[in-house]
C-alpha cells in the first residue's frame, strides 16, 4: 500500500543515535504493530497516536494493517519521543502528507490524546549529537531542521547553528507538510479552530539574560583561613573536605562556593545543560549557571554515580561543571563513597549493565563536610567532647585512605564564640574573590592549557618548577606525615594554585608550606 520513512534520535547516555521510523500500510486484517526493541512507553504510542490523529480531525487508516519499525532493530528505544514521527509516518503513508519534505526534517515529541505536543526528555543532547564535531554519517546532519514541542524546542535552540521549529499541536505540523491543494473539510475546520502554534525559533541568545546569582561570601563572618582555602580550591579546581563542629558554617560556605568560580563558557554550559536535560531538570532561568547538587547522606551509589535501566545520570553527572556538596560525609553508605573514587580522578563515569552501557561526564568540584567525631565537638574550644579516642578514630575511619587521597584540601572549620561572631565584620564579597580566581585560572590556562588539578606526571613537575628549598620542605613534610605519592602530587598542585594567586612563576617554599597545612584536619592526636 504505502511506505513512509522519517528520522528521529534515541538516547543512550549523552549519545543520541539516529533512529529511522518506517511505517508501512498494507491490505489485510486491521492491526497496529510496532517493532524495533521498543520499551513499554514506546509500545503504548499506538493508543496515543490513534487518538491524537482522530481527535485532530484527520483520517486514521483503521481498515489497514499498520506496521511501524524503529530501526536499527538492536538499539533500545524508550520514552514517548517517537509519538510524533510515528503519527506523521501514518499520515504520510496514507497520502495525507508530502513525504519528500518530511524526509529533510527530524522529529521528536510526545502526543496527548487531543493531539497536543508535550516536551520530551533529552532534546538538548539530541541537538548536540546532530551538531557535534565528530558527526557520524547518516540521514541527519548538522543542517537538518528539528521539529519539537514547546519546552524541548527552546532547549535545542541553544545549540549554535541548530534550526528548530516549535509546534504546539499535531495539526501545526500537518498544515506545514500537507501537499498543496490537499485538504478535507474535517481537517480544515479543526485547523481553523486551532491557534497557529508553528514557529521557527531564532538562535537562543543569552546576551540580555541577567548573570547567574549565587549566595554571597560576604555573609560569612570570620574564618579567614577557610575562606582562603576555598579561594585556592576555586583557582585550581581542587576538591575540599571541611571538618568542624555543628553550626560552624560548613554548609554556609559550601553553598557560596559556586559564586567564586569563573562564568561558564558556552561549550561547558551546553554540556552542563545537556546533563540537566537528560535528567528532565533543565530550566532556561538556569542557563549558564553552575549546578550545585547536595544529595542527602542516605543516597545510594546508583543515585550518586548513575545507573538503572536505561542508564540515567546520577548526582555527580548532574553536577558536571558545577559543585557537588556532600554534607555529613561519613554517614554516606560506604559503597556510595567508594564509587566516587574513579570519577574524582577521570572526570567521567562509565556505567556497564548486562543490556546497555553508557558514559556520562562528571567533571565537578567536590565540597565535602563532616564533624570531627560522633558528637561533633572533638577539639572544640566552645563545648567539651563526649567521645573517646577510639570512637573518634572509628568515626573518621569510615572514610577510606584512597578516597581522602583524592581530596586535595582538608581544612578545619573552627566554631566562633558569640563575642567573635557579634564583633566580626562582614567578609569579602564573592565578586572580589572571583576576580582573583579568574586571573589565576587565566594564568594557568595560558601556561599549561588546563586547570592545575589536571596536571599529572612530567607536566606537573615542569609547571611546579620547585626550587631547592621547596623540594627539601616537600620531602620532609611527606616523610613526617606519611603521604602517598598521590598525596604529594596533590600538595604540589595546590601549591601551584597558591603561586598563581600570588602571581609567582615558580612554586616557592612558602607555597609548599601553605599547601601542606591543608592536609592536617583529620590528624587524631
Amino acid at each position: 500500500m504505502g511506505l513512509a520513512q522519517l528520522h528521529s534520535r534515541a538516547l543512550l547516555g549523552l549519545q543520541a543515535p539516529v533512529v529511522t521510523v518506517e511505517v508501512h500500510l498494507a491490505n489485510g486484517l486491521p492491526s497496529f504493530s510496532l517493532v524495533g526493541l521498543a520499551e513499554v512507553e514506546v509500545r503504548e504510542a499506538r493508543e496515543r497516536v490513534r487518538s491524537a490523529i482522530l481527535n485532530s480531525g484527520l483520517e486514521f487508516p483503521a481498515n489497514k494493517r499498520i506496521i511501524v519499525n524503529l530501526a536499527p532493530a538492536d538499539l533500545p528505544k524508550d520514552s514517548g519521543r517517537f509519538d510524533l514521527p510515528i503519527a506523521l509516518g501514518i499520515l504520510t503513508a496514507s497520502g495525507q502528507l508530502d513525504s519528500a519534505r518530511l524526509h529533510d526534517f527530524a522529529f521528536a515529541g510526545e502526543l496527548s490524546l487531543s493531539g497536543a505536543l508535550r516536551p520530551v526528555r533529552g532534546a538538548l543532547p539530541m541537538a548536540l549529537a546532530a551538531h557535534g564535531a565528530a558527526q557520524e554519517p547518516g540521514p541527519i546532519d548538522a543542517a537538518t531542521p528539528w521539529v519539537l514541542p514547546p519546552g524541548s524546542a527552546e532547549e535545542a535552540a541553544l545549540v549554535p547553528g541548530c534550526t528548530v521549529y516549535r509546534a504546539e499541536h499535531l495539526l501545526d505540523v500537518v498544515d506545514f507538510f500537507r501537499p498543496s491543494g490537499a485538504s478535507d473539510a474535517g481537517a480544515a475546520e479543526a485547523a481553523e479552530n486551532a491557534a497557529s502554534g508553528w514557529q521557527r525559533l531564532p538562535q537562543a541568545d543569552a546576551a540580555g539574560q541577567e548573570p547567574p546569582r549565587y549566595p554571597d561570601m560576604a555573609d560569612v563572618k570570620g574564618l579567614p583561613v577557610v575562606r582562603r582555602a576555598l579561594e585556592i580550591a576555586a583557582a585550581g579546581g581542587h576538591h575540599v573536605l571541611m571538618v568542624g563542629p555543628p553550626g560552624a558554617g560548613k554548609s554556609m560556605l559550601a553553598q557560596r562556593f559556586a559564586g567564586l568560580l569563573p562564568p561558564l563558557e558556552t561549550a561547558d554550559a551546553l554540556q552542563s545543560a545537556a546533563m540537566a536535560s537528560l535528567g528532565g531538570r533543565f530550566q532556561w532561568s538556569q542557563w549558564r549557571q553552575r549546578p550545585v547538587r547536595s544529595p542527602h547522606h542516605t543516597a545510594s551509589a546508583v543515585a550518586l554515580v548513575g545507573g538503572g535501566t536505561p542508564p540515567k545520570p546520577g548526582d555527580i553527572s548532574l553536577a558536571h561543571q558545577g559543585v557537588l556538596f556532600l554534607d555529613e560525609l561519613p554517614h554516606f553508605p560506604r559503597a556510595a563513597l567508594e564509587a566516587l573514587r574513579e570519577p574524582l580522578e577521570t572526570g567521567s563515569v562509565h556505567i556497564s549493565r548486562a543490556a546497555r552501557q553508557a558514559e556520562f561526564p562528571a567533571r565537578f568540584q567536590l565540597i565535602a563536610a563532616m564533624n570531627p567525631c560522633p558528637c561533633g565537638y572533638w577539639g572544640s574550644s566552645t563545648r567539651p567532647c563526649r567521645c573517646t579516642p577510639d570512637q573518634v578514630a572509628r568515626y573518621q575511619g569510615r572514610l577510606s585512605g584512597p578516597l581522602l587521597d583524592r581530596i586535595d584540601i582538608h581544612i578545619e572549620v573552627p566554631s566562633l564564640t558569640p563575642q567573635e561572631l557579634l564583633e566580626a565584620q562582614p567578609g569579602e564579597d564573592s565578586a572580589s574573590i572571583q576576580r582573583r580566581v579568574i586571573a589565576a585560572r587565566t594564568s594557568a590556562q595560558a601556561r599549561q592549557g588546563c586547570s592545575n588539578h589536571l596536571l599529572e606526571g612530567q607536566a606537573l613537575q615542569q609547571q611546579a618548577q620547585l626550587d631547592g628549598p621547596a623540594s627539601e620542605f616537600l620531602y620532609q613534610a611527606a616523610q613526617k606525615m606519611a603521604w602517598s605519592a598521590r598525596a604529594m602530587h596533590r600538595v604540589m598542585r595546590v601549591a601551584r594554585s597558591i603561586a598563581d594567586l600570588d602571581g609567582a612563576e615558580a612554586v616557592a617554599r612558602r607555597h609548599i608550606a601553605e599547601a601542606a597545612q591543608y592536609r592536617r584536619a583529620l590528624t587524631v592526636t
